[in-house]
């Protein structure tokens, strides 16, 4: 079935087909709830052991699968604890790492944070072991926490996609929810990522459903910025020098609408934009495809550049394809509510490491 997924699930993709693709998801999902209930379950009755690190440990997750924004958060946090002059590690599982054995959030967070270690292990308990025995970290960021329970977290963060809430309503598979709404309970605060490509309506409603689980605990929002545009060697562009330009977009993210809107937001004319899966390691095939797909692209709407995100750039390692320039966007996180509030949450955090 050649189906778009996101279209699928979000309900815009109509049609018999689609309607019983949808109706066999919600079935799986079903069963998806019985056992993620059951797993909540013995950790909320004390049934599953949860192991304690050394040292204070923050965790920034999502509710739902991919996208929602939380690197930018995590490599937020990480400034935020080593301008207090702590050594913080991030900890993370490494969904979808390759052969070297790192994915590509890594690499990412390696190039902006070339100062933070980061640890990818299976077992983050071991990962936390590494981070504070062997590399003496103070403080540990563990990177897409809120499912992973078995490790106690003093600071439990969650991100919440503007454009994309709540999963389109449903667990896993028939939406993007990993657990129910009702989870952010567990939260120690919610960061709001994107608040900017929502209008005032659709961010109250936001508010108002996230309040309904999490009171008077913190709510924070946030947009992400676009600052530059990256080309080959680290030479920039201001955002400005997209106004008018044909640009083709190449992105393997959980969220790409969000990208697309992104760069039409900044007065690009979007010509294509090829969307591979969340992580995709970028192998040979795809990227011959890619060549394929820039080479009819240019016997057309000729685009004068190609777009990816960081993340996909840290896998093409390239600065062109069939001739024509590639470069990412360097996005930059923005408060617009409540970042004294986050710091003060930090603050508190590195009172326990002192």
């Amino acid at each position: 079935m050649n189906l778009d997924h996101r279209a699928l699930l979000s309900g815009n993709k109509t049609g018999p087909v689609a309607a019983s693709a949808r109706l066999s998801l919600r079935a799986a999902s079903v069963l998806y709830g019985v056992a993620a209930r059951v797993r909540r379950y013995q950790y909320d009755a004390g049934r599953k052991a949860i192991e304690h690190a050394d040292v204070p440990v923050v965790s920034v997750g999502n509710l739902t699968t991919g996208g929602t924004g939380k690197t930018p958060i995590v490599c937020d946090l990480c400034i935020r604890l080593r301008g207090l002059g702590i050594r913080v590690a991030i900890i993370s599982r490494g969904y979808g790492a390759g052969e070297s054995g790192v994915n590509d959030e890594a690499m990412e967070l390696a190039e902006r944070l070339p100062d933070v270690p980061h640890v990818q292990h299976p077992d983050r308990v071991e990962a936390a072991r590494i981070a504070v025995d062997e590399l003496e970290a103070e403080v540990l960021v563990m990177d897409d926490g809120f499912q992973h329970r078995r490790l106690h977290r003093d600071l439990d963060l969650v991100v919440v996609d503007a454009t994309c809430p709540f999963g389109f309503g449903y667990l896993l598979p028939r939406g993007y929810l990993r657990e129910p709404v009702s989870s952010l309970r567990r939260a120690d605060a919610v960061i709001v990522t994107r608040s900017d490509q929502v209008d005032e309506s659709t961010r109250s409603a936001i508010r108002d459903r996230i309040r309904d689980y999490i009171g008077q605990r913190p709510l924070i929002e946030t947009t992400h910025r676009p600052a530059s545009i990256v080309m080959d060697r680290g030479r920039t562009e201001s955002i400005q020098s997209l106004a008018g330009r044909r640009v083709a977009l190449v992105s393997a993210i959980g969220n790409p609408d969000a990208f697309e809107q992104t760069i039409r937001d900044c007065g690009a004319t979007v010509v294509g934009h090829r969307r591979l899966p969340d992580h995709d390691p970028y192998e040979r095939e795809a990227r011959q495809e890619l060549q394929r797909w820039v080479t009819e692209l240019n016997a057309n709407n000729v685009p004068e550049l190609i777009l990816c995100t960081h993340k996909d750039a840290v896998k093409l390692d390239v600065d062109q394809i069939a001739g024509v320039t590639l470069g990412y966007l360097q996005i930059d996180l923005a408060y617009t509510a409540n970042e004294d509030v986050l710091q003060g949450l930090i603050s508190d955090l590195v009172s326990q490491a002192s």
